[in-house]
Order: structure tokens, then C-alpha cells, then sequence
């Protein structure tokens, strides 16, 4: 019989890999956007998780505006906590597990080396104070929730929602013709959300329970990463580095929130792909749903 698994956020980069990883390994997956439903309502989670009484109920649904977060801090606690909190208690009520995604920002980026699972959380915002906050949710209401912490994510359904990601907001630019600058001074571990989704499943099967940290395995700038970006896709626009100090933004950021995979890879599970093949990967991908239309 087929264990069923419900995901929430499905329309989001991580929530198309997560659907489509999840079905090749033969489970029953419904995967649910936010106009299916509405998390921060209590009734449409429960009813949503007792009607498909799934043996998985995945979160990868997220307020990530960052910096308006600044401005509007309750909008980001009602998606990324308290929803949080009605999910864990409707799969409390079904003996369902939980997998949830975090961040690298509940860090606040003083240690310089990465980060692992025990190290202390400090967030420097609304955004980062939320997520932790959603995870702190899904431990008091949960005995063994999978708690994965990952940063920056970027998959090939970026070309296609709404926000896209940092490759695509490159791209764009680099065909602008303007300078482009990118900030020099934050490192940040960039993951491929087709290698998560895959660690993720990995992880469930293992029964791995508590918080994992499943980053893209390569600290990198942001700048840097833009330049291996333009390296990869043959382009050449006038990019220049610029600071913290230069590039003011409403919230605070860590300045280094790489993760280590250190626990995930000594529990069998294999590294992530070096973040050249993950770019080389996404930009060949989206290259043919271009083509395709």
C-alpha cells in the first residue's frame, strides 16, 4: 500500500521537487498551494490533513520576504509559526510526521565557520525570528518532527513563480546592461532544491527525526556566486562587489550562515553536488522548459 504524503507549499521551487521526488519513489502525494489553502487557518489544516489522513505532512510553505517582513512582522508569524503550529497539531491528531523547512537566518552569522545543529540560534529580524519560532512550534507539539534547515535555495521552478531566485534575478540583470552590484562580505551555502527534495526523502526513509541541516555544501559570497553564475552562463556583465556597509537593507542578515552537512552526510546520506554542477544543472534545465514553452 501506498504511505501518502500531503505538501504544503507545493507550488513554491522546493514544493514542485518535493511532489515530484516523493511520486517517483511511489508515494501517494497531494501537494497543496496557498489559494488550496489557507495554513494560518486552523480549520483548513485540520481539514485538509484528516481528509487525506497522510502518513507525511510536508511544510515548504514560507513568508521569505525578508525585508518587509521588517515592516509587517505579523504576517511573517502567522506563516512561518503559527501555521506552523496548526500543522503540528493536526498531525499530532493523525500520528503524522512532520518534515519542516527552516533557515540558515535563525543564526546570526558572528561564528565565520558553519554552522551546526547544536550551535546557539540568535535571528537579527522578523523574518528569522519567525522561523525559529516555527520550528520551536513544531517541537512543542510534535515528539520527533524532522526539522531541515537549509539556505538560499534555487530550483528550476523559480523561472516560473512569482519571486524566482537569486540565479534568475542575475540573469535578468545581466542582460540590462547596467553594472551589477552584489554584496562581498555574506557567505551563504546556496542548495539545489532538486538535491534537497532528494535528501529530504532520504531522510524521511531513514527515519531521521530532530533538527538536520541539508545547505548546498559550498560557503560562497553572494558575489562570488553571481560570478560562477555568469561564468556558467557565458555572459559577461560589468559586475562589481559591494559591502553590508554600502547596500543598506531594512532587516539585518547574517553575515556568514553557511550550513554544515557534516551530521546529515555521517548518517549515511550522500553529499550535495558540488554548487558548480548544481548551477551547470539548473541552467541545462531550464534551458529545455524554454524550449518546451
Amino acid at each position: 500500500m501506498q504511505k501518502k504524503v500531503v505538501i504544503f507549499g507545493g507550488a513554491g521551487q522546493l514544493g514542485l521537487e518535493l511532489e515530484r521526488e516523493f511520486a517517483s519513489r511511489n508515494y501517494s502525494v497531494r501537494s497543496f498551494d496557498r489559494a488550496q489553502v489557507d495554513i494560518t487557518s486552523p480549520a483548513a489544516v485540520e481539514q485538509t490533513i484528516a481528509a487525506a489522513d497522510p502518513a507525511i505532512v510536508i511544510n515548504s510553505a514560507a513568508y521569505n520576504q525578508v525585508d518587509v517582513a521588517e515592516t509587517e512582522p505579523l504576517a511573517a508569524l502567522q506563516v512561518n509559526a503559527l501555521a506552523v503550529r496548526n500543522i503540528a497539531l493536526a498531525c499530532r491528531q493523525t500520528d503524522a510526521l512532520l518534515v519542516h523547512f527552516s533557515t540558515d537566518y535563525v543564526f546570526d552569522g558572528t561564528k565565520g565557520s558553519p554552522y551546526v545543529e547544536s550551535d546557539p540560534t540568535r535571528p537579527l529580524g522578523a523574518y528569522a525570528v519567525s522561523k525559529l519560532a516555527g520550528e520551536l512550534f513544531a517541537q512543542a507539539y510534535l515528539e520527533q518532527p524532522l526539522i531541515i534547515r537549509t539556505s538560499g535555495v534555487f530550483g528550476p521552478g523559480g523561472l516560473r513563480t512569482p519571486r524566482g531566485n537569486f540565479i534568475e534575478l542575475m540573469l535578468r540583470l545581466g542582460q540590462g546592461g547596467s553594472p551589477i552590484r552584489v554584496v562581498e562580505d555574506h557567505v551563504a551555502s546556496p542548495t539545489y532544491a532538486p538535491a534537497l527534495a532528494q535528501r529530504t526523502a532520504d531522510l524521511v526513509e531513514a527515519g531521521i527525526r530532530g533538527v538536520i541541516h541539508v545547505g548546498g555544501g559550498t560557503p560562497i559570497s553572494w558575489y562570488d556566486y553571481a560570478r560562477l553564475i555568469f561564468k556558467e552562463a557565458g555572459m559577461q556583465p560589468q559586475l562589481r562587489p559591494t559591502s553590508e556597509r554600502e547596500y543598506r537593507t531594512a532587516a539585518r542578515r547574517p553575515k556568514y550562515s553557511a550550513l554544515s552537512n557534516q551530521l546529515m552526510e555521517s548518517k549515511g546520506l550522500a553529499p550535495m553536488p558540488p554548487l558548480e554542477h548544481a548551477v551547470r544543472s539548473y541552467l541545462s534545465l531550464r534551458a529545455r522548459m524554454q524550449a518546451a514553452g
